[in-house]
């Protein structure tokens, strides 16, 4: 074994971050370009021009979501099986809302009926915006705690329901997904395009990221005093297997602020949010445009990391029986699978990184709307 079972418990947090991290800030821009396309793109060229500046890279993008999913089933078997039962009505509304992205892609341009187009752009829409208010309403719910309990054969039951996940404090999180995917998608359009898809997209990174600065802030403060957090008082070792009702877990108000007080570097989280869409505003004002896409990548890591810090080690907390709540130490899986799939991370995370940073090199560079009609029978 490469590591002790403790240590690779903590190795598999931090790479389920980094993998939500990753489809954040690849396919995050995607879905912010999709829920623009119908206000920066004012004709067809202009909404071609929007829709090749993401289409060749997309499903590329696509795969860390598909890749974090697959780390959650094998790493953390319980949390997967929680979370997948408990927010089954999101996760379908999420698909099947992705489900308009690869055919609009595809066949949006196949016809040339202004009715045929005009209904896939708003497809392209909601497959954008609807993931990007459900992945924040998950987080938000996280937060409070989700309505499950364990039985005496530990099975899982959800006692929630679908509209229950559609509280206050889950929708402003919404608010704040959306908006910071806005903020990154509109900054992308910047690097991809020119003239008045420029301009549009200039003014929309303008106004999401100031929304998202106010709906950050709130949601902190929410999080902060209005909100009950979670607390271990006492479990079994940690570098062992135990049932997740083998620990205490108490409910206090401002449980979530207690890993900032006493590790004072993972403030470094929140300032990075708030800094980084604060240099993404003023860059995309300045049009440097690059440099904004790098902060505006750095505020989304900053909220993961926030949201991830205050929760440490919680990974699903029960609000209806706080016991049966899942953490880092008790959700994973065996020791072995987790040794197994650390080496084929260090082997392959690497090389999808570098043939990723090939793909948008070779793909670099500005998309006009004369491109698009040269080149009519092969762009989306």
């Amino acid at each position: 074994m490469l590591f002790d079972y403790l240590t690779l418990k903590i190795i598999w947090w931090l790479f389920v971050g980094v993998l939500l991290i990753g489809f954040a800030l690849m396919d995050g821009f995607d879905l912010g370009v999709g829920t623009l396309l119908p206000f920066v793109a004012q004709n067809d060229d202009q909404r071609r021009v929007v829709i090749n500046a993401i289409g060749p890279t997309w499903e590329g993008n696509q795969v860390w979501f598909i890749t974090a999913g697959g780390a959650l089933f094998a790493a953390w078997p319980l949390a997967y099986a929680v979370a997948f039962s408990g927010f089954y009505w999101a996760m379908l509304l999420v698909l099947f809302a992705l489900f308009f992205r690869p055919i609009g892609f595809e066949y949006r341009s196949k016809i040339a009926d202004p009715r045929w187009r005009t209904a896939w752009d708003w497809g392209l829409f909601v497959g954008g915006m609807v993931p990007a208010v459900v992945f924040g309403v998950a987080f938000g719910n996280l937060l409070q705690g989700v309505p499950f309990h364990y039985d005496e054969f530990l099975r899982p039951f959800y006692t929630g329901s679908f509209w229950g996940l559609l509280n206050p404090f889950a929708l402003l999180a919404g608010i704040v997904s959306l908006s910071m995917l806005i903020m990154h998608g509109g900054v992308y359009l910047q690097m991809r395009t020119t003239d008045a898809i420029y301009t549009r997209a200039k003014k929309a990174v303008r106004i999401f990221s100031i929304i998202f600065l106010l709906a950050f802030a709130i949601a902190g403060l929410w999080q902060a005093y209005g909100i009950q957090g979670y607390q271990i008082v006492s479990s079994p070792d940690t570098g062992t297997s135990f049932s997740p009702l083998a620990k205490t877990v108490a409910t206090t108000s401002g449980s979530w602020m207690q890993n900032f007080s006493v590790y004072p570097w993972m403030i470094i989280a929140p300032v990075l949010a708030f800094a980084g869409a604060i240099l993404a505003l003023v860059l995309s004002a300045v049009n440097r445009a690059g440099l904004a896409f790098i902060c505006s990548g750095a505020s989304l890591t900053g909220v993961i990391l926030t949201a991830a810090f205050a929760m440490f080690p919680f990974v699903i907390p029960s609000s209806t029986q706080p016991n049966a709540s899942l953490t880092v130490f008790d959700c994973t899986s065996s020791h072995y699978t987790l040794n197994v799939m650390f080496i084929a991370v260090v082997v392959f995370l690497p090389i999808v990184i570098v043939y990723t940073s090939w793909v948008y090199r070779v793909l670099r560079g500005k998309i006009t709307e004369e491109k698009i009609r040269e080149e009519t029978h092969s762009a989306y």
